[in-house]
């Protein structure tokens, strides 16, 4: 049984959650996903979620509750969409905690504030998807142990490294379950 954990400290959390069991399903794995509020549920997951959000609030939440510890300890793959996509990099614009599990540069609100939020087809893995672009930062420099996997023109929008996949914008409110059959895939 793979169990994948959305955190649950702030964001999109239901929706993320929703997407999961179908993309779970589509896959025909056994499978439970978990709300992931404290260091317990964290290290009963496979994968975890991070949800778009405010990254500050989200990355203060994941120090005090210990869930920063369990993942990093654990070595538990992280898909980041958004604020999640801030906390998986090494390095931000802004002073905050990190997970630092990408070897990437990010910026917060690369493309505006919310009234320039946009949907926009993209492509990513080598297919068109349509990117949910809300408040959404963009990578500045990527290092060489992470890869590129999506560009609006010049602007990186998706990195992968290992097991863990940073998004800039926001699959779960799609319909399109691929991206996360992808994350769940590389978890098995």
């Amino acid at each position: 049984m793979i169990r994948i954990g959305i955190l649950d400290l702030q964001g999109d959390v239901s929706e993320h959650f929703q997407i999961a069991q179908k993309a779970l399903e589509n896959l025909k794995v056994e499978y439970q996903v978990l709300n992931v509020r404290n260091a317990e549920d964290a290290a009963l997951c496979d994968g975890i979620i991070i949800s778009g959000g405010e990254s500050t609030v989200i990355g203060k939440l994941m120090v005090e509750t210990g869930i920063k510890d369990i993942i990093i300890n654990n070595e538990i793959p992280v898909f980041g969409t958004c604020a999640g996509m801030v906390l998986l990099a090494t390095k931000t614009d802004y002073q905050q905690p990190l997970l630092r599990l990408m070897d990437m540069k990010v910026k917060r609100n690369a493309f505006g504030r919310q009234k320039d939020s946009f949907e926009q087809e993209i492509e990513i893995l080598g297919e068109k998807y349509t990117g949910v672009f809300i408040r959404a930062p963009a990578v500045d420099e990527v290092g060489d142990k992470a890869q590129i996997i999506s560009k609006i023109d010049d602007i990186i929008i998706g990195v992968k490294q290992g097991k863990n996949m940073a998004l800039a914008f926001h699959p779960e409110l799609t319909e399109d379950t691929r991206l996360h059959e992808y994350f769940i895939k590389e978890v098995l």
